[in-house]
């Protein structure tokens, strides 16, 4: 009897290990750019199905003020879309407002440079899986982007800024290459002018109408008062998809009614069947321009 528990001790440990063992192959964790002084890595997720086809990509960015936060929260979305047939991403970027404040009283370029630093860090990313598009049997027409909070801010700055301006890196995207689309969860723009005819690309939004952090339509950053040294505008979901709306885009906005900044990862840690469906029907071609509300429950 003794040597039988032990065989069956021993063989929930080699089981236990093999399973950890799997989840330890479920994602690469790959560097997309080193420096000097920089290096700047990912993990992969890629879909277990073979196929004859390139796939779609994927890249998110994480949430955190630009002071917190890190890649594993996009492990659940990327695990996901990889379930169905896409490649996907989640990356580390430069958290350049560690110790920093962020908020009414931080400083107001300061928060501009954050944004353009993790901006330039997504077209890093971009160019590295355009330059590796064979190795992961990537469709470089397809490459979508997605953010929840200051990551949503990221995703937003990089398909729309002017990249020739705000580029800060030697490495530059083709200056043809434009993003299939994106998927902004709590996020904002800087400049609703930044998104024209000529840059627009189709957009999926998701927002609380009650967020006290990230306004959902026009309002400071932090509701902050003008007198602030970190007052900065933002556009808010509510503001880019009507926009959207007036230049005929594709647009599709969730509302959380009632909803606070914690929707940021609504529809990228759970309920992530919407960012898939908004996928599938760009790379359709479908053309659509939606708004869907939904009631937060108390």
């Amino acid at each position: 009897m003794i040597r039988q528990l032990r065989f069956i001790s021993w063989s929930i440990i080699v089981l236990f290990g093999s399973a950890l063992n799997l989840a330890a192959q479920e994602f690469q964790t790959i560097t997309y750019y080193e420096g000097d002084s920089l290096k700047l890595e990912m993990d992969l997720f890629m879909p277990d199905q073979s196929t004859d086809e390139a796939r779609p990509l994927l890249i998110f960015v994480h949430g955190g003020g630009f002071s917190g936060g890190n890649r594993t929260a996009g492990h659940s979305l990327c695990r996901y879309l990889a379930g169905k047939g896409m490649v996907a991403a989640t990356l580390t970027y430069t958290l350049y407002m560690r110790d920093k404040s962020f908020s009414c009283d931080g400083i107001l370029s300061e928060k501009v440079k954050a944004i353009q630093i993790a901006a330039n860090q997504l077209w890093l990313a971009t160019g590295y899986f355009l330059r590796e598009k064979e190795r992961f049997d990537i469709d470089t027409s397809k490459i979508f982007i997605a953010g929840s909070s200051a990551g949503a801010e990221t995703a937003l700055h990089a398909a729309f800024w002017d990249r020739e301006v705000m580029n800060i890196y030697e490495q530059k995207l083709p200056e043809s290459f434009r993003y299939a689309g994106l998927i902004s969860g709590a996020g904002a723009i800087m400049d609703l002018n930044l998104i024209d005819k000529e840059t627009l690309v189709p957009v999926m939004l998701f927002h609380g109408d009650a967020d006290p952090v990230v306004p959902y339509a026009t309002a400071a950053h932090h509701y902050c008062p003008a007198n602030s040294s970190g007052w900065l505008m933002l556009f808010g979901s509510k503001s880019i998809y009507e926009h959207m709306l007036a230049l005929d885009g594709t647009v599709a906005l969730i509302t959380h009614s009632g909803g606070k900044h914690e929707i940021a990862g609504a529809h990228f840690s759970r309920d992530q069947q919407p960012v898939g469906d908004f996928v599938e029907q760009v790379i359709a071609g479908d053309t659509f321009q939606m708004h869907i509300k939904k009631t937060v429950d108390k």
